[in-house]
């Protein structure tokens, strides 16, 4: 068998461990109640805002529920999965080299899966309201909100890659509750002009839901390119790249 073939082989058993299983179980829960908690911020408030598009309270609610919801499910899956809890820094994980491309892949399945569950979930147990899914502003062009989608995405990996780095210790609450923040101001920012999505999986989910997938792609063109970017110029530009920790192999955290 040519060396090539072997260490793919050898890569893809290591995604299937029972150590893989339980990161992919972990990164299943934490994006559902994520999705779960971030889309239902958002029925929330329509309920008791009717007219939340034009309220600005609605987009403080989202936010700080977005903030919570993050800071919670990454501080519980961290030194399981790595917390990855978004397709996005999955990606510019596995660009990096910090986990295999099949490691990647059956994260994005979790997640992804995780996301239309919660969201059908909210649909089947709110009756009488819709799924609230992301959507353009009229001042936005689609280009336009890819590259602000790519831009948030950007400082949000950028955050993580900053709260994960050895370098700094071992992970902290104070850790998980700066990227949730990040991610809170980063949708005070873009909510009305893109949604502040900077999360394929939660943008997916509701569109799957409520059976519209108009705009998808700036939901995932932008976010991935901007992860990836942010990845490699953690690691490879303003930092040097650090080697994995043992205790944080491909399929057990990052």
């Amino acid at each position: 068998m040519a060396p090539s073939s072997v260490t793919v082989t050898s890569r893809f058993h290591e995604s299937v461990t029972r150590n893989a299983l339980r990161s992919y179980f972990a990164e299943f829960i934490s994006t559902f109640f994520y999705v779960f908690l971030v889309v239902g911020s958002g029925m929330s408030s329509r309920k008791l805002m009717p007219d939340a598009s034009l309220n600005p309270t609605s987009l403080v609610v989202v936010a700080i529920a977005s903030a919570f919801a993050l800071s919670c499910v990454l501080y519980i899956a961290w030194d399981i999965s790595g917390g990855h809890v978004n397709p996005a820094v999955t990606f510019a994980m596995a660009v990096g080299g910090h986990v295999s491309v099949p490691t990647a892949l059956f994260y994005w399945a979790a997640q992804l899966i995780a996301s239309v569950m919660a969201c059908l979930v909210l649909r089947v147990i709110v009756v009488g309201m819709h799924v609230p899914t992301y959507t353009i502003a009229e001042e936005m062009t689609g280009f336009g909100a890819s590259v602000l989608e790519g831009l948030l995405t950007f400082v949000l990996v950028y955050t993580v890659y900053a709260a994960r780095d050895p370098r700094r210790g071992p992970l902290t609450s104070i850790g998980t509750l700066a990227i949730g923040l990040m991610a809170g101001a980063c949708v005070l920012a873009a909510g009305p002009f893109s949604g502040g999505s900077m999360n394929p999986a939660c943008a997916f989910g509701s569109a799957a839901i409520a059976g519209s997938f108009r705009n998808q792609a700036v939901y995932w063109v932008g976010p991935l390119i901007g992860a990836t970017v942010a990845g490699l110029l953690y690691d490879n530009v303003l930092f040097r790249s650090y080697p994995a920790d043992s205790t944080r192999g491909e399929g057990i955290g990052v």
